[in-house]
């Protein structure tokens, strides 16, 4: 038996050897162990638990349901791998089911005492010791702002051409009608008339200064024509700059003229005409202001020049109107301050001196004249609400002339345009000025107006209008030795209706009607006026 205890232990490590190639050669199933975490790895690597199984597959090990551990406490290892409630924190279930939208990332999870990687969360407070990990959610970019409410543009507005840095506004309407008093006489007689009124507005595009202009142009005529002839042309253009010296300094420039005629029924016309004598006004203004803060300040210069035509009289011969040519020059200093956005009041005083080519008129009169005007107002820039300008002043003349007195009285200007809402619109209009009189004995004329237009969308491309207007004429004198009657006073007053029917951004049909009466306390001149407008305007 010597031999087996000598061969026994190399036969057992020969069958050890012969049973551990046989175990690496097939596989065996073995039940793991409940409290061994399952290895999904390589061996080599670090090990970590495995990830649970999806619901419905079959997984070995202990159920779901499977009790902790004995003895474990409230800081040592959970395999339940429920989340501890803690006292101190007050549950938030809103916050806990709050879903995270689809592309959103998820929330950054920060351990206790992990120093955020970003610097969008540098501000993030850390969890104190036992405190549960603090979850920032996906940052959410805020609502955007709601638009301010704006009108839809105009789609029959004027499109314009584009010329350079210039946008040009060209436009000619054709005008037919009929007027019953065409001669403002108190015996009237009715004509039929027509008027073409070409127009062309310009507006500059540049970044800094600016350069407009308003040119309007009409020719009146009437069949059967009386006598005087009462067919006429009217121009009025404005030609107004500004230069930008520097954010607080503007120069301001502008030009005028106007080719018009005297209103038939005046008493400034000559006795025995064969047509109404053409007068043209022209002249041009420079200005300066300075901005200080909410100070703002003017000074400005105006130089202007009026000149008639001689007179054409039925018997063939000619009457001159020298006497009635005169230059004015005026200065006007303006100081304003702006009270809140939109409104600036401001106090205006202005002089002007007229000079006649004649020092003494055909009647033996010198009209050379000194003028003082001065006006407190207020100028309005409210959004979509009210725009414009209005004043209310008093102003004095005094003539050369000894035997005139001195005119005087309250002025007033205004040009305001009120958008009550996206279908109305109310414009309200006055002016005063004082004039020039070649009526023997009447230094001067006052002349006052004022009117209002309402302007009402039926439709975007129906438009009716409505006008109400006042006005008064004053001769201020004394009786003259040709029997003229000083101390005139001419009321008018006009009311009148019109209806607009836009076709497209370039054409557009008008009919009116405008009645008009003047009311004067000398007799044997009042009269009463109708006329009935019907008209197409072209435009680009």
């Amino acid at each position: 038996m010597r031999w087996f205890w000598t061969a026994a232990p190399g036969a057992l490590l020969i069958a050890a050897a012969c049973l551990a190639t046989a175990a690496r050669a097939q596989t065996t199933f073995q039940f793991p162990d409940p409290l061994a975490p399952k290895l999904q790895t390589d061996p080599k690597k670090p090990p970590r638990f495995q990830k649970p199984a999806k619901p419905g597959t079959a997984q070995f090990g202990p159920p779901p349901t499977f009790a902790p551990a004995s003895g474990a406490g409230k800081t040592g290892f959970d395999s339940s791998n429920t989340r501890k409630k803690n006292a101190a924190r007050k549950p938030n279930a809103a916050a806990d089911k709050q879903a995270i939208a689809p592309g959103l990332p998820q929330p950054l999870t920060l351990t206790p005492g992990q120093k955020p990687a970003s610097a969008a969360f540098a501000q993030a407070p850390a969890a104190p010791p036992g405190e549960p990990p603090v979850e920032i959610g996906p940052i959410r970019k805020p609502p955007p702002k709601r638009k301010a409410h704006v009108e839809p543009p105009d789609p029959y507005a004027q499109l314009g051409l584009r010329a350079g840095a210039f946008d040009l506004y060209p436009a000619i309407e054709f005008i037919g009608g009929y007027a019953t008093n065409p001669g403002a006489a108190p015996d009237p007689h009715g004509a039929a008339l027509y008027t073409i009124a070409p127009e062309l507005r310009v507006q500059s595009n540049w970044s800094r200064h600016e350069l407009k202009a308003d040119l309007r142009g009409s020719y009146t005529g009437y069949s059967p024509d009386e006598t005087p002839t009462l067919s006429r042309p009217y121009f009025n253009g404005k030609v107004d700059g500004r230069i930008d010296v520097r954010d607080s300094t503007r120069v301001d420039l502008g030009s005028r003229v106007l080719v018009a005629t005297d209103n038939p029924g005046s008493p400034n016309l000559q006795a025995g005409l064969s047509k109404l004598p053409v007068f043209a006004t022209f002249g041009g203004n420079a200005g300066v202001t300075q901005r200080f803060n909410r100070v703002e300040v003017t000074l400005k210069g105006d130089v202007e020049r009026t000149a008639y035509q001689d007179s054409q009289l039925t018997d063939g011969t000619t009457a001159s109107n020298e006497d009635r040519n005169y230059n004015q020059y005026t200065g006007t200093l303006r100081g304003a301050y702006e009270l809140s956005p939109g409104i600036k009041p401001f106090v205006e005083i202005g002089a002007d001196t007229r000079k006649h080519d004649l020092a003494t008129d055909l009647n033996g009169f010198q009209r050379n004249s000194r003028g003082l005007v001065g006006s407190v107002g207020s100028t309005f820039e409210l959004t979509r609400l009210l725009t414009g300008e209005a004043s209310i002043g008093y102003t004095t003349r005094s003539y050369d002339d000894p035997r005139f007195d001195r005119l005087k009285g309250l002025t007033g200007s205004a040009s305001l345009i009120w958008t009550a809402d996206a279908l109305n619109t109310v414009k309200f209009t006055a002016t005063s000025t004082v004039g020039e009189s070649n009526i023997p004995g009447v230094p001067g004329v006052f002349y006052r107006d004022a009117g209002v237009q309402w302007d009402h969308s039926f439709r975007r491309w129906l438009v009716g209008t409505v006008k109400l207007g006042i006005g008064q004429d004053l001769y201020e004198g004394t009786a003259s030795s040709s029997g003229d009657v000083a101390g005139r006073t001419d009321n008018r007053y006009s009311a009148g209706a019109g209806l607009t029917y836009k076709i497209d951004r370039t054409m557009q049909l008008r009919g009116e009607f405008q009645q008009q009466w003047l009311r004067s306390n000398v007799s044997g001149v009042d009269y009463t006026a109708s006329t009935f407008l019907i008209g197409l305007r072209l435009q680009r």
